[in-house]
């Protein structure tokens, strides 16, 4: 028998077509508003008024008014406790995630820009949004990097890479409607997808979903029927959906179609995830080697008993072993939930200069030992110090210790809502390198929180960092980090993004030399990320990329949007 082959573009037709109807299906299913007017809220279907509509009604009216099949019985109908209707969960993947944010969101960005613009200046604004999302933020443990020309491709995965840096990059470049309907939509993902939710977080997903259907009314330029959707109407269901099935956290229906993630996840989360393409391939083809030699050695009768006796196991008062990887960004940590911490690497860096004074001309900061004098003054004299102001010189304490340089910190906290361990314990890798992976240098940025009973990102600061050291004075070791300072834009978020923006710190009547100090890695509580505000500036298309962003900007927005944690402590 012959079989039709179909063309790359005739599958994902296919496959589009597949999910549109099953997404009707979905909301026919569970809600009563009509398929032309999905704005309209109206309650979910029931067992009860099914049956009513299959009573007093012929199955030629059950499909053409409300579309449905009246000759297909649910298996649950003689079911006496259970409704068909109150079994259909949400699908964060399939209707939010890809749904309405790629499918729908971006897709009305490219045509609105397209739209009110001429063709070469279309193009050219949308070339500056590709090259915003790659070049305008660092490297930072968590945050895909786009190259340049390949638009945004990854949409799914972990916290969706595209919609990380989706925001920032059309910011400046779109009218504030489109840049509220953008925030709009990616709160509403971020809010869902906690691990926890309360009250509190139910009231903020139907005030988002509000202010989203006020926003997405610009793009009536490009959609004069209107929006509806199957898709985005689902929104206006998920807080019932969440009383009723609890946090959906990652749900998705495609969860038994999962088979990439040991093709491509697991092995992707092995190497050091630079360039990570061969090293998968590689991991892959080993992979397959084992389990053929596995099978092997099986029929051969090779693997029949012990082959080595087992280790003893640990006593219960001894923890696990706690494998400490230097090479792997971020992951979870096995274990029990505990106080949160951040500790310097195992080693420290080779073939620098220990002397206080030939470090500082190593790494160019020719205050350090000043810094580190005002440091320990500030730690043996707690109560002393005047917030704001520099103790004097004078009263500080003489130093000329040896000073051990490190190229990383791991910080260990609670983040359940991320790729966490039983006990919801993250990990994340602090880096300040002058040499990542034989190209730029690599100094990744901070929150220290100053003031824990604060709300959010007004609780905390930002800062960058220039070195990670160690040092003992008087007995006492010191574990400590060189940053630099950001100060806040304002008192209150960006109205259009919803993201707080921070400046650079200089010093006071010298405009070129930036603020820094040395403060106790106890103070750091996990990485930040900030990308650069561009504005409706044009990046320069020559000698600029993401290595040097954060000395190319003055202002930057702070992304609560990298990851679930600093969704939830930036805001």
């Amino acid at each position: 028998m012959s079989r039709k082959l179909l063309t790359n573009k005739q599958r994902l037709a296919t496959c589009h077509s597949t999910r549109v109807a099953r997404e009707r299906a979905r909301h026919r299913a569970g809600c009563l508003s009509p398929a032309h007017n999905l704005d309209q809220i109206s309650p979910r279907r029931s067992k009860e008024h099914t049956e009513t509509l299959l009573d007093g009604c012929t199955l030629k009216e059950l499909w053409d008014d409300l579309r449905i099949v009246g000759d297909i019985i649910p298996f649950t109908s003689d079911f006496p406790r259970a409704d068909i209707h109150e079994l259909i969960s949400m699908d964060l993947l399939h209707q939010i995630i890809k749904g309405t944010f790629k499918d729908h969101v971006v897709d009305w960005v490219e045509e609105y820009i397209r739209t009110v613009h001429e063709p070469a200046e279309a193009e050219r604004i949308l070339a500056d949004v590709d090259r915003r999302r790659d070049c305008c933020h660092a490297s930072v443990s968590g945050a895909a990097q786009f190259p340049v020309g390949r638009g945004f491709k990854q949409w799914t995965g972990n916290d969706s890479k595209g919609m990380k840096v989706y925001l920032p990059a059309i910011a400046g470049r779109v009218p504030p409607e489109v840049e509220q309907t953008v925030a709009h939509i990616t709160e509403f993902c971020h809010l869902v997808r906690r691990s926890v939710i309360d009250e509190d977080t139910l009231l903020a997903i139907d005030a988002t979903v509000e202010r989203f259907h006020q926003a997405r009314k610009i793009f009536q330029l490009i959609r004069p029927n209107g929006f509806s959707l199957p898709r985005q109407h689902s929104m206006v269901h998920y807080s019932p959906l969440i009383q009723a099935f609890g946090a959906p956290n990652s749900l998705c229906s495609s969860i038994t179609e999962s088979e990439h993630i040991k093709a491509v996840k697991k092995p992707y989360r092995r190497p050091s995830r630079n360039k990570p393409l061969g090293q998968i391939l590689l991991t892959n083809q080993r992979l397959d080697k084992l389990g053929a030699a596995r099978v092997d050695f099986t029929a051969r009768g090779m693997l029949d008993g012990a082959l080595l006796p087992l280790p003893p196991p640990l006593p219960q008062s001894e923890p696990p072993p706690d494998h400490d990887d230097e090479h792997v960004d971020q992951g979870d940590v096995a274990g029990p939930m505990c106080f949160g911490e951040v500790k310097l690497a195992k080693t420290y860096v080779r073939k620098v200069p220990r002397d206080v004074h030939h470090l500082a001309v190593h790494i160019g900061q020719p205050r350090l030992q000043e810094l580190i004098q005002r440091f320990l003054y500030d730690q043996l004299n707690p109560d002393a110090r005047v917030p704001g102001a520099e103790a004097p010189m004078a009263d500080c304490p003489e130093f000329e210790e040896c000073v051990f340089m490190y190229s990383s910190a791991r910080a260990v906290f609670y983040a359940p809502s991320d790729v966490c361990g039983v006990g919801g314990m993250h990990h994340e890798r602090i880096r300040a390198t002058t040499l990542w992976y034989r190209g730029p240098p690599r100094y990744n940025c901070v929150f220290l929180e100053h003031d824990p009973d604060a709300p959010g990102f007004r609780g905390l600061h930002a800062a960058r960092v220039h070195l990670l050291f160690r040092f003992k004075y008087q007995g006492t070791d010191y574990p400590c980090t060189l940053i630099h300072w950001f100060s806040p834009y304002g008192d209150e978020p960006c109205p259009d993004t919803g993201l707080w923006r921070v400046t650079s710190d200089f010093i006071r009547g010298r405009p070129h030399e930036r603020a820094i100090a040395v403060v106790h890695v106890d103070t750091l509580l996990r990485a930040a990320h900030l990308i650069g505000m561009a504005g409706k500036e044009f990046l320069p298309l020559t000698d600029f990329d993401s290595s040097n962003t954060l000395n190319a900007f003055n202002a930057f927005y702070v992304n609560k949007y990298a990851d679930h944690d600093s969704h939830e402590i930036a805001f």
